[in-house]
């Protein structure tokens, strides 16, 4: 988008209204925050076209200022709303043009909060309730999103008002903040250096992923198959699929069980074992777990040599109509396979063919197996949970031979 189109854009709004518009200035405003401080351009816009419209104190289109209070619950992007609630989080800001972010809360729900530094707004605590006037709402990535700026008046509020988030079923969660309590189902291993634990978390409606990155302070991990009451996370989309960042939640265990649902089913045969499967070495680094080179070297702790072993099962199920990639963990190799770890391990530092006898083993034992397996579909590919190997039926091979004519 062109600078001097934003800039005209502007001005025609501001002129609308009967005011002559800089604008130098506003130019000025647009190029300062797209260049220097790396805004998108439709958030510069937008800020400037605030900024502009409080200095003449003209309401901007689109919108409305008010002081009365509204709901956090019932908030949608496009409005200039004044509303009262208790920082539940705060999280380290992602740009040095954000003074503070978090998620602010109050009894209809809990949204993201953004402060620009050059709002020069008093800093807020977590834990204390505050009154917002004239913030605005838009969206990013899809979430509603409250941002501050240097039109929006912060003030401190008594409160002793107890919070009692909303829990929700996984499988309707949306994008925004969320509530839930689910079962630590997977732990997968991260994909950036900057991951502290990544994975799946399941109830009885579904299963989402979860990540929580490295901060200060460095969260705690979730320990698997343990339930967790997760309060205000926050829901991301992308590509259409949902995510639960855990940086911003506070989760507690709890006692009990939960049913994960059974997620999505694949059936068939097993046509193809990849490159990938069966022993493998992973980066023994806290946090890290990532899958080590033949020579031991990991691409973020380089050489490691006090690796430890793992099994893993990269394949395609066939069902005669649909290809699908799959994905097994160790417990489930050994099911499938009748190979367990210690066996591979054993099979691999005794063998001249060394791990790859232990893939040639595990191909052997489970390519042209016909199995089901669930799980959920991430990037294209089941991650199991579980899966049973299907059994022949001798009537239904008869039928499908009488139907083509007998063999």
């Amino acid at each position: 988008m062109e600078v001097s189109t934003i800039v005209e854009r502007i001005s025609q709004k501001i002129e609308q209204k009967g005011v002559q518009a800089d604008r130098k200035k506003i130019e000025s405003k647009i190029r300062r925050l797209i260049e220097e401080f790396g805004v998108n351009p439709a958030e510069a816009e937008r800020t400037v076209m605030n900024e502009v419209a409080r200095e003449h104190s003209i309401t901007p289109s689109g919108g409305s200022r008010s002081t009365d209070l509204l709901e956090i619950g019932t908030l949608v992007p496009g409005e200039w709303v004044s509303v009262q609630g208790k920082v539940v989080s705060l999280s380290n800001p992602p740009s040095p043009s954000i003074a503070q972010s978090g998620i602010i809360a109050d009894s209809s729900g809990a949204i993201r909060f953004v402060v620009w530094s050059s709002a020069n707004a008093p800093r807020m605590e977590q834990g204390k309730w505050y009154r917002l006037e004239s913030a605005v709402v838009d969206s990013y990535k899809g979430m509603p999103n409250l941002k501050m700026h240097s039109g929006t008046t912060i003030v401190g509020v008594d409160s002793d008002a107890i919070l009692l988030p909303s829990i929700s079923p996984i499988a309707d969660l949306k994008p925004g903040v969320g509530s839930i309590r689910a079962k630590m189902v997977q732990e997968w291993e991260p994909s950036h250096e900057r991951m502290l634990q990544t994975g799946l978390l399941g109830d009885e409606s579904g299963t989402i992923k979860f990540t929580i990155w490295k901060d200060e302070p460095e969260k705690e991990k979730l320990a698997p198959d343990t339930v967790y009451n997760i309060y205000y996370g926050q829901v991301d989309e992308f590509n259409g699929r949902l995510s639960l960042n855990l940086n911003t939640a506070v989760y507690i265990a709890d006692e009990g069980d939960i049913e994960v649902g059974a997620g999505d089913v694949a059936k068939g045969v097993i046509v193809h074992i990849a490159p990938g499967s069966g022993l493998i070495k992973r980066c023994p680094v806290e946090g890290c777990n990532r899958t080590l080179s033949r020579q031991n070297y990991c691409p973020i702790h380089e050489i490691q040599q006090k690796f430890r072993y793992d099994l893993r099962l990269k394949a395609v199920l066939d069902d005669g109509t649909r290809s699908r990639n799959i994905l097994l963990q160790r417990d489930l190799v050994e099911q499938l396979s009748g190979i367990t770890l210690d066996e591979a391990i054993e099979l691999a530092e005794n063998n001249p063919l060394g791990m790859d006898e232990v893939f040639y083993r595990l191909r052997d034992a489970t390519m042209g197996r016909y199995i089901a397996c669930r799980g959920s579909e991430m990037d294209g590919r089941i991650l199991a949970r579980q899966c049973e190997k299907l059994t022949f039926d001798p009537a239904k091979l008869a039928d499908l031979l009488n139907r083509a004519g007998g063999a």
